[in-house]
C-alpha cells in the first residue's frame, strides 16, 4: 500500500527520523522537523508505517536550512538532524532519552539537561571513509542515508576538524594509486594533538605501503589492518605517543564537560574505592587515583589497559578482562562506573550489581544509547535515577551520551 498523505510532525525517534501519526498508526519520515507539515507517500509495515517525503507544506519553528551541501544532494547518511537548528536537535535528545526511560526502563523521569558546545560543526577529530575500487581509481566518500551500499564522493564534511578533512584529501591526492588493490577498503583518519593518524583496513597484500607513508606527508602514523585481521603499524612518526588510533573522545570540548561531570557525581560520594568499567585508557581512573580514591580500571583491549596502567600507581590498579567476567570479585567498591559500548552491560553485571551486599553508593552510568541504558536501569531493582544529563557529543546527529546516576532507594 502507498497513499500520499498530510501529515504532522510532533517528535523525533532515536535514530532521527521524525513521528507522527496517520489512522492508528505511528509513521516515521526521515529529515522531517517537530511541527512540520508534511505531505508524505506511506508504505505499511505491519503496526507502523514508512514515510517518505514529498514536500513540506509548513516547516516547524525549529527548522533550519542544511549547511553541508551533501545532506540533501547525497542525502549523507553521516547526520540525521542538520535540518534542525541546535536547540530543536538538543530538545529532540531530550525527548528521546525519557521516551526510552519511560517505555523500555519503566521509569518516569524529567526530561534531562542536554548540555553541549557553542557550535555544532568542525568537533569531529574522526572521519572514516568508504573507499570503492571503479576500475580507473578510487571513490572515497560516506554511505547514503537508507543506502548502505551506495557511496558518494566526499567533498568537505562540516562536522569534521578541518585539519582532519585536510588530511584526506592529502591521503586521496598524494596516496591513493600507492592503496591495498581491493575492490573496497575503509580508512579512517583521526587528529592526536597536532599528529594525524591513519588506519587502513581491507585487502590481502600492500607492497606499496611504504611508499604510501612516505608520499602521504601529512599523517604521522599509518596502520593497516588486513583481510585476514592482522595489524600492522606502516609508519610512526608521531609527536606524542599515546596507545593507538582507536581511543579517543571524537567531540574533545564535550568529552571534557562529561569527564568533569561524571568525576564530580563520582567524589560527591566521598569514595575510597571505585571500580571504573570499561575504562578504556584510564583517562577518568588516572584523575580520580590522582584524588587519593583507589581505583580499579577494567578494560578488555590490551593496549588500552596496558596504557592505563602504565599512568596509575598502587593501590589503583588496571585489569585486563571482561567486566562480566570479573566484576563480581571486584565488589564491594563504594561507587561503580560503568562507560559500556552501545550494546550495554551484559546482564550478569546488573544481576551482580542488584544483589551485591553492601550495595555500592552509587552506580555512574555513560551510555552512548538511551535504549540500552533504559533497557539495564530496568534491571536494576532497588535503584532510583538520583541524576540524568546528556551531552551533546555529536552535534548534527541522532545520537547523544547520557549520565545516569543511580543510587540505591534506600538512600
Amino acid at each position: 500500500m502507498s497513499d500520499v498523505v498530510t501529515l504532522e510532525i510532533t517528535s523525533i525517534a532515536t535514530g532521527g527520523d521524525g513521528v507522527a501519526r496517520h489512522e492508528g498508526l505511528v509513521v516515521f519520515v526521515s529529515r522531517t522537523a517537530p511541527g512540520d507539515r508534511v505531505r508524505a507517500r506511506l508504505a505499511t509495515k505491519g503496526r507502523f508505517a514508512r514515510g517518505t517525503l514529498v514536500d513540506i507544506e509548513q516547516p516547524g519553528p525549529g527548522r533550519t536550512a542544511p549547511a553541508c551541501l551533501h545532506y540533501e544532494r547525497d542525502r549523507c547518511g553521516g547526520c540525521q538532524l542538520q535540518h534542525l537548528d541546535l536547540d530543536a536537535q538538543r530538545a529532540a535528545k531530550s525527548f528521546i532519552v525519557r521516551d526510552a526511560f519511560a517505555r523500555i526502563g519503566k521509569r518516569d523521569v524529567a526530561l534531562p539537561e542536554v548540555r553541549g558546545g557553542a557550535d555544532g560543526f568542525r568537533y569531529r577529530r574522526k572521519l572514516t571513509l568508504a573507499l570503492r575500487w571503479t576500475g580507473s581509481g578510487w571513490r572515497a566518500g560516506l554511505h547514503r542515508a537508507g543506502a548502505p551500499d551506495e557511496v558518494f564522493a566526499l567533498e568537505n564534511c562540516l562536522i569534521t576538524d578541518a585539519l582532519v578533512v585536510d588530511g584526506f584529501r592529502d591521503v586521496l591526492a598524494r596516496g591513493a594509486r600507492l592503496l591495498p588493490r581491493a575492490r573496497q577498503l575503509r580508512a579512517s583518519l583521526r587528529r592526536s594533538g597536532d599528529d594525524l593518524l591513519l588506519v587502513i583496513e581491507g585487502g590481502e597484500h600492500w607492497p606499496r605501503a611504504r611508499a604510501f607513508a612516505d608520499a602521504v606527508s601529512m599523517v604521522a602514523a599509518t596502520w593497516w589492518v588486513s583481510d585476514h585481521g592482522v595489524r600492522r603499524l606502516v609508519l610512526d612518526r608521531r609527536t606524542v605517543r599515546d596507545p593507538g588510533a582507536s581511543f579517543a573522545q571524537v567531540n574533545a570540548a564535550v568529552a571534557a564537560q562529561l569527564a568533569a561531570h561524571v568525576e564530580s557525581l563520582v567524589m560527591a560520594h566521598a569514595p575510597a574505592t571505585v571500580v571504573d568499567a570499561y575504562a578504556g585508557t584510564g583517562d577518568l581512573a588516572v584523575s580520580l587515583a590522582a584524588r587519593g580514591v583507589a581505583v580499579t580500571a577494567v578494560e578488555l583491549d590490551d593496549a588500552a589497559s596496558t596504557w592505563c596502567a602504565e599512568r596509575l600507581v598502587a593501590p589503583s590498579r588496571a585489569i585486563a578482562a571482561r567486566v562480566e567476567e570479573v566484576m563480581a570479585g571486584l565488589l564491594p567498591a563504594d561507587v561503580v562506573l560503568l562507560n559500556p559500548p552501545r550494546a550495554g552491560v551484559a546482564s550478569v553485571v546488573t544481576d551482580v550489581l542488584a544483589s551485591s551486599d553492601p550495595r555500592p553508593r552509587a552506580i555512574v552510568y555513560v551510555s552512548c544509547d538511551p535504549a540500552t541504558l533504559a533497557r539495564d536501569v530496568a534491571r536494576l531493582p532497588g535503584w532510583r535515577v538520583a541524576s540524568l544529563v546528556c551531552f551533546d557529543m555529536f552535534p548534527q546527529t541522532a545520537h547523544v551520551e547520557t549520565v545516569c546516576e543511580l543510587v540505591p532507594e534506600a538512600a
